[in-house]
């Protein structure tokens, strides 16, 4: 049995993250902005049998933060995941308009957030421990698209941001991953994209437990593939 930390647990992948570890008889500390509106994610703590325990986790806060670290009592965590994530402003009308209230908040929850939340937890990862980061193909440079300023800058940010820790953290022994989640069907994907998240989810968990050291701080698709970036 392994202990797992989920970040943007209350809906979409996260949400299907957890169900799924808990399932295989994990340990799951799902954290949400807010468990009070979190219904789908207490439900499955509720039918858990103990094995998921809803925190409060805003990944904007470093106090949230430190409090949701704090309440795991110092348990050891095999596999950190970071997925809490925002779209950002509106990509269509980006280049016209200055919505830097918008651009600062994605900084804030998709680049700043997972490092926050990384720090945190950090005491808790042992060598072989893993941190594995939601990023997206729209912040490779081989994204042939316009559009998605915001969005894009900061899932770039992210990938140099955790190639850069892999790196600080290999000696330690522990393993730093970025992962493209695929097209999914979520609040963010839309219900026309391309993956359910049970499927995104579950190509997660395959290459968590596949990741070894030596490919700490690649970007892998969520089928094992590696992505051009």
């Amino acid at each position: 049995m392994a202990t797992v930390a989920i970040t943007g647990a209350a809906r979409g992948i996260g949400l299907e993250l957890c169900r799924q570890y808990a399932a295989q008889g994990d340990r799951v500390f799902a954290l949400a902005r807010d468990p009070s509106k979190a219904r789908d994610l207490q439900a499955l703590a509720a039918g858990s049998g103990g094995k998921v325990t809803v925190l409060a986790c805003d990944v904007d806060s470093d106090a949230s933060v430190r409090a949701a670290a704090a309440a795991t009592a110092g348990a050891p965590i095999d596999l950190l995941l970071n997925v809490a994530g925002v779209i950002g402003p509106e990509s269509s009308r980006e280049l016209e308009t200055a919505d830097w209230a918008g651009w600062h908040a994605s900084f804030e929850t998709m680049v700043i957030g997972p490092l926050r939340v990384l720090q945190a937890f950090l005491p808790q990862l042992g060598s072989g421990a893993k941190c594995l980061n939601v990023s997206s193909q729209v912040g490779a440079s081989t994204w042939p698209y316009g559009g998605y300023y915001s969005y894009a800058a900061t899932k770039a940010g992210l990938n140099r941001l955790m190639r850069s820790v892999s790196v600080d953290l290999k000696p330690r022994g522990v393993i730093i991953g970025i992962v493209h989640p695929g097209y999914v069907q979520t609040d963010m994907g839309g219900p026309n994209a391309e993956i359910t998240p049970a499927e995104s989810a579950g190509g997660i968990r395959k290459i968590a437990a596949a990741w070894t050291l030596e490919r700490s701080g690649d970007f892998l698709k969520w089928n094992g593939e590696t992505h051009p970036w």
